[in-house]
């Protein structure tokens, strides 16, 4: 679903640094484009991600059914950072299920 459309190249750069480094690129581009709500909103979408993967990867370390939730939703992870930096890229704010909805919880 997309939500608005960008055109700015500098946004979509900031955007997708803030995805694409997780949450390096989240600080990045909360320190020097707080104001830019393009950069922040996927910048958000980072930050989400990588404390997904952090919770992921401790259900990963109960034995067995750890592992295998580990695997798959590592896949998963994969996949929906990747459709991220790519929409990222994209000039438009596409809204990802369950992803966005938190994103948009973060007030800065």
């Amino acid at each position: 679903m997309v939500i608005k459309k960008t055109s700015n190249d500098d946004s979509k750069t900031w955007a997708f640094l803030g995805v694409f480094l997780s949450v390096i690129g989240f600080i990045i581009v909360l320190l020097t484009k707080k104001d830019d709500q393009y950069a922040m909103y996927y910048a958000k979408h980072g930050l989400i991600i990588f404390v997904a993967w952090l919770i992921l990867s401790l259900i990963g370390r109960i034995p067995a059914v750890g592992w295998f939730i580990y695997v798959i939703g590592g896949i998963g992870l994969l996949v929906l950072w990747v459709m991220a930096f790519i929409a990222a890229l994209s000039g438009e704010k596409k809204k990802f299920l369950i992803l966005t909805d938190l994103a948009e919880k973060i007030n800065l």
